[in-house]
């Protein structure tokens, strides 16, 4: 494969006013925002919501507006079902008589400033045209673009990923403490919004500590080995730590992030998700089907039981875990159960026609992914300039696509879980693109080739 230079964010032949970028960017942005608010308000602004979870963040919205804080939805107990960020952010206009519109204007809002922060990451480690590719690409993303709008947790959850790789990448180029308290500060309110986002912060933090302590070796400062990790991961518990500790004084069972954890692995580990069309996937019915649920059981203490009856299942077929485990893996690459994957995204409010638009476009964005992930870790090989500064940029966008492999290995694949990877793909994708693009530039054109003077 040809090595292609990729333009750093201070290449000299960038605009140095950056006035340039900033017009183009705005011109993507803004077209973002006309196609998402036009589905909103042609589409969605009066649907009201399908039985999901969208029904437990707007109630639980709705209740934080009136004052009454994380309880369950239809019996007066403790709620955690869902990380609590995205419901706190909907509480903000939760406050009228129809909030439901308005909570989608917000998700809206969150995936609009997606596009924008995506162009600024691809123009962090690959220069302005990998920043404005970056961005058009977000623009018109189905798989980005679809759960805006919904009341659900992708939009802003997203909307965290990529602050945090953005400020992961800030921190790296120059490493401060209040550039270390700004990442924990955003890995702790990422884990609020998923909870499996908090794997973000051990990652981020074990990168970290790799790249200072190298940076030591070449003559950095000491103090930042210690001091920059251990200045991330402290903001970033103590971010989760109000929430955590409220947690664990109110239910009976100990209880960190979220109350779902059983649910999620009782509808993972069944008949249904080890066999046939929903291999690898989550079931709902495995979840009814559960002899002994009760609405009144108190939620740590039905968590706790389904977290058991998953494991005891789990073990009973641990000689079919390969082959779900793999069936996992291809449904998060869109390789298996595609009927499946849509009937959920149908049953999240997602269009059919969408969802089908989503997988081609992954189709086609994840080779290019790969191509761009290939190209910018070689811009960094041995001996070339940059080489630590692209390699440690590489290291911070690979760090979503590990938390989602390792929550597909031990949870199901679904678009859903796959969501938090996708400015990766898209950065990463941008760079291939922005590749070919200066590959074909530096092409000869026919008219500059050099005429003989005479007849031949």
């Amino acid at each position: 494969m040809q090595d292609v230079q990729i333009e750093s964010e201070a290449d000299p032949r960038a605009d140095p006013a950056g006035r340039t970028f900033v017009r183009a960017l705005t011109a993507v942005v803004v077209l973002a925002a006309l196609w998402r608010l036009g589905v909103l308000v042609v589409d969605k602004w009066h649907q009201p919501l399908l039985l999901n979870d969208s029904i437990y963040y707007s109630a639980q919205a709705q209740q934080l507006a009136d004052g009454i804080w994380f309880r369950e939805i239809f019996v007066d107990r403790p709620g955690a079902e869902h990380g609590p960020l995205t419901s706190i952010l909907l509480a903000s206009v939760s406050w009228v008589d129809d909030p439901v519109p308005w909570q989608r204007l917000l998700t809206v809002l969150c995936g609009i400033a997606t596009v924008a922060l995506i162009g600024l990451l691809g123009r962090r480690v690959g220069g302005e045209r990998v920043g404005l590719i970056a961005a058009s690409i977000a623009a018109v993303y189905p798989n980005l673009w679809m759960n805006d709008g919904l009341v659900m947790s992708e939009s802003v959850s997203v909307l965290m990923v990529v602050s945090v790789l953005l400020a992961a990448i800030g921190l790296l180029d120059r490493p401060t403490i209040a550039s270390a308290a700004l990442v924990g500060l955003l890995a702790g309110l990422a884990a609020l919004a998923r909870s499996e986002l908090a794997l973000l912060t051990p990652a981020v933090v074990v990168l970290l500590a790799a790249a200072m302590w190298r940076a030591t070796a070449a003559g950095g400062r000491a103090w930042r080995v210690f001091t920059v990790p251990a200045v991330v991961g402290v903001v970033s518990l103590a971010t989760v730590a109000p929430w955590v500790g409220f947690n664990l004084t109110r239910f009976e069972e100990a209880v960190t992030l979220t109350t779902n954890d059983g649910t999620t692995l009782l509808g993972s580990y069944c008949d249904a998700t080890f066999s046939g069309p929903e291999l690898g996937g989550w079931s709902i019915f495995c979840v009814t089907a559960d002899p002994a649920y009760s609405m009144d059981e108190e939620p740590s203490v039905r968590s706790v039981r389904q977290r058991d009856l998953a494991m005891r299942y789990a073990r009973a077929h641990v000689d079919e875990l390969p082959k779900v485990v793999l069936a996992r893996v291809a449904r998060t690459l869109d390789l298996y159960g595609l009927d499946s994957l849509v009937a959920q995204d149908v049953g999240e409010e997602r269009w059919r026609w969408a969802s089908w638009a989503g997988i081609v476009s992954w189709w086609a964005l994840f080779p290019l992914a790969m191509t761009g992930a290939v190209l910018m870790w070689r811009s960094g090989r041995p001996g070339a300039a940059g080489t630590a500064v692209q390699r440690r940029r590489w290291w911070v966008l690979v760090c979503p696509v590990v938390s989602v492999f390792v929550i597909t290995v031990v949870f199901y694949g679904a678009h859903r879980i796959r969501s938090s990877m996708e400015p990766t793909v898209v950065v990463f994708a941008a760079v291939a693109l922005a590749a070919a693009v200066e590959r074909r530039a530096d092409r000869p054109q026919p008219g500059d080739l050099v005429r003989p003077a005479g007849p031949v």
